[in-house]
């Protein structure tokens, strides 16, 4: 597995707060076609409550930034549909082979 760069590492630690705020943008969206569909307020509250719990330990939302594991937590990314493959341009060709390499395993 390759180091990250300098650079990958700055361009990682900029766009990281970009894709979980996207991530967290789709989250909304979801408890709010919970909320509004037909039932009762009490089974909306509790599952939306359920939800949020598990939501916040996905790296979409929470994610202890370290450099030896940028490699990992954008291939994890890339695994829970928090961002794409493409969304690794302007990365090195070296940082985006060792993801791919990680997602095909």
């Amino acid at each position: 597995m390759v180091e990250i760069s300098k650079a990958d590492w700055k361009m990682f630690r900029e766009r990281v707060p970009e894709w979980q705020e996207h991530y967290m943008e789709q989250l909304t969206k979801k408890y709010i076609e919970l909320l509004s569909s037909p039932g009762n307020a009490s089974d909306h509250f509790w599952e939306l409550e359920k939800r949020i719990k598990n939501d916040k330990k996905h790296p979409g939302v929470i994610l202890e930034m370290k450099k030896s594991e940028a490699i990992w937590d954008i291939a994890i990314f890339i695994k829970k549909k928090v961002i794409t493959i493409k969304e690794l341009e302007g990365f090195s060709q070296e940082l985006i082979d060792s993801v791919t390499k990680i997602l095909n395993r």
